[in-house]
């Protein structure tokens, strides 16, 4: 199967919701993908200071603006997009991603692993770490950010079937990139990380983000890859199906060799 999947990288402006949908909206109009992932938080910016900062900017997952955005983008397009935002739900604040389908449906994972002062913020990813269904049934595991460095996250979303990993970032640590190459290349599954640019500053804090989106193989070969700064869409085509072979060799599988009962939990 031809597939074509993008990363979009670009710079949000603090608060500045409808600001940063209407530049997410200009970048993505003229491009042709099936599936392409957006920064996290990407409507809102990172650098929160306050509970009253992240009120000022959470969204319904199904009934914000944002996803009444990316549906009209999903259909008009024909398309799948993965966007980070912060989510609001019975009180309650999460660090989040949306994956949202041409058909309308939108499904919702909430990061597990909260980096730095997010914990001061959000509440700890309980969604658990699923597999959904993008265009054409390909299967997307979502990760946000932070969730690079336990590998548990990684796998578990290949164990689950998934194709491609959604990765959702605002990375300012110098690794992940490079970590990733290894998860596509263990799990043997393409990955999106799609990383912000810039530097926000906020009452005295300041934060400069990493750039370097990337598309990476199932063997950890990097498709394509932005520049540390600078606005970038990168599109390249995949067979999603490559990723449901797990031989390394003819003797060797990367989930059937594996022994649990000789790893440590």
């Amino acid at each position: 199967m031809s597939y074509r999947i993008g990363v979009l990288q670009f710079e949000p402006k603090f608060l500045e919701m409808e600001r940063n949908r209407k530049r997410m909206e200009d970048l993505l109009s003229p491009v042709e993908a099936d599936l392409i992932v957006l920064p996290e938080l990407a409507t809102s910016g990172y650098l929160f200071q306050n509970r009253e900062q992240v009120i000022r900017v959470a969204e319904d997952a199904q009934t914000g603006s944002t996803a009444a955005l990316f549906r009209k983008l999903a259909k008009a397009k024909s398309a799948s997009y993965v966007i980070g935002f912060a989510e609001k739900d019975k009180g309650k604040f999460y660090n989040s991603a949306m994956l949202v389908n041409p058909d309308g449906k939108i499904f919702v994972y909430r990061k597990t692993h909260l980096f730095f002062e997010e914990k001061k913020w959000f509440e700890p990813g309980n969604s658990g770490l699923n597999v959904f269904e993008a265009k054409n049934g390909v299967r997307v595991g979502m990760m946000i950010c932070f969730d690079w460095i336990f590998p548990e996250s990684a796998r578990t979303l290949a164990l689950r079937g998934a194709q491609i990993l959604s990765h959702s970032a605002n990375l300012v640590l110098p690794w992940c990139q490079q970590a990733m190459i290894t998860r596509s290349l263990e799990n043997r599954v393409f990955s999106i990380t799609s990383n912000r640019i810039g530097t926000e500053k906020n009452d005295g804090n300041e934060l400069t983000f990493t750039g370097m989106s990337q598309i990476l193989s199932t063997k950890g070969e990097i498709l394509t890859r932005c520049e540390t700064s600078g606005e970038c869409v990168k599109i390249v085509e995949i067979n999603p199906e490559e990723a449901d072979n797990k031989l390394i060799t003819e003797f060797n599988h990367a989930f059937l060799d594996r022994r649990p009962e000789m790893y440590e939990r």
